[in-house]
């Protein structure tokens, strides 16, 4: 059991220090960094949507930004798409599961807002049609996926891809970056406050 505890902590390191020799990935995290503090700063929202454990890392990922991170500092307008669950259950039998996402960012989405959208295949098909939706309402993408080539990928603005096909790893690393994320952008925010 020992052994098998290692070689699945052994997994998520390899996989972050792929991550870290990874310059255009780091690249492209910076650039998600700086276009999350333009759009906040321009007065815009950021929101995400998952399924699954990417639902529940969204929705982590939200509020972290609408609550606090480290700094003790103004809320940022952040949403996960999901969590009206009586919108979710009602659109989901009265149109189909993969009109969730891309239905609400019709009602609340305002052009230069940014969708996060996170899938460890990069092929869900309410996140794809998410990401159609925000093409037309002039709405950034930024996916967070794994390594394989993806609807999702094609659609980005920017794409967070995991250098993995294990959904665990993908998952443990999509949480990091993303907490990376929340950090830099408070950071760049609210130096003021620090």
């Amino acid at each position: 059991m020992k052994e098998k505890i290692s070689q699945i902590l052994q997994a998520s390191i390899d996989t972050k220090s792929l991550i870290l020799q990874d310059a255009a990935l780091l690249a492209r995290v910076d650039l998600t960094i700086a276009a999350l503090c333009k759009a906040l700063r321009a007065g815009h929202k950021i929101l995400f949507c998952g399924n699954g454990g990417s639902a529940a890392d969204a929705q982590h990922l939200a509020a972290e930004f609408s609550g606090r991170f480290y700094t003790d500092r103004h809320p940022l307008p952040a949403e996960a798409l999901h969590c009206n669950t009586s919108y979710l259950t009602a659109v989901a039998n009265d149109y189909g599961y993969e009109h969730v996402y891309s239905r609400l960012l019709k009602g609340i989405g305002k052009p230069e807002d940014i969708l996060i959208g996170l899938s460890t295949s990069g092929n869900s098909q309410n996140i794809v049609n998410a990401f159609e939706t925000a093409k037309n309402m002039n709405i950034q993408t930024i996916a967070f996926t794994g390594s394989k080539s993806s609807k999702m990928s094609e659609l980005a603005d920017l794409l967070i891809n995991v250098p993995s096909t294990d959904t665990p790893r993908i998952q443990e690393c999509h949480i990091t970056i993303g907490h990376i994320v929340c950090q830099m952008v408070e950071s760049e925010l609210f130096k003021d406050t620090q």
